[in-house]
């Protein structure tokens, strides 16, 4: 909860990261707040008022995933809201001639994209969702231990200057 208020307020693509993997630690503990509660909110150091605030919030984003049916995949309706925003947002930036360092970005990062939506990405989600999926994905393999390759590091480069350049034009809207 904290963190995600800090990063919605920093960077909103770093808080929609961010909401994916709240989504999979509340699946891997099976929606069920007392085992988040003992087994994963206990390693952080709460106190009493800010512990009731989390699990407060964690009971909410677990009614939701039960009430949109997202148990098992999916967002809740605050994150596609969001992704939904940060597609509007990437549609009128790329229409602004005021922004050429955008519209270059997205050239730059086009053919890794390009490439996720021929290899496995989700042609029914919009081009900033699958590059969000890209890079969480990544970021699971790290967290994970396991190998990611050279070439996979490099195209995320400039996916991830996209993302980093959309969420602080985004925010600058706002």
């Amino acid at each position: 909860m904290y963190i995600a208020q800090k990063l919605r307020e920093k960077s909103i693509t770093g808080y929609v990261i961010y909401m994916f993997q709240v989504e999979d630690v509340i699946r891997a503990y099976g929606l069920d707040i007392d085992r988040i509660q003992k087994e994963y909110l206990s390693r952080f150091q709460y106190t009493p008022e800010q512990e009731e605030k989390v699990v407060e919030w964690y009971c909410n984003l677990i009614n939701m995933m039960r009430e949109e049916n997202v148990q098992e995949k999916g967002h809740v309706q605050v994150v596609r809201n969001t992704l939904i925003l940060l597609a509007d947002r990437h549609a009128e930036l790329l229409l602004d001639p005021k922004q050429p360092f955008y519209s270059a970005a997205y050239y730059k990062a086009l053919p890794y994209i390009v490439e996720l939506r021929a290899h496995g990405s989700d042609r029914e989600k919009n081009e900033i969702e699958n590059c969000l999926d890209a890079v969480y994905g990544v970021t699971l393999l790290k967290m994970k231990g396991k190998p990611v390759s050279e070439e996979t590091l490099q195209a995320m480069q400039p996916i991830t200057h996209l993302l980093e350049l959309l969420s602080q034009l985004y925010k600058e809207k706002e």
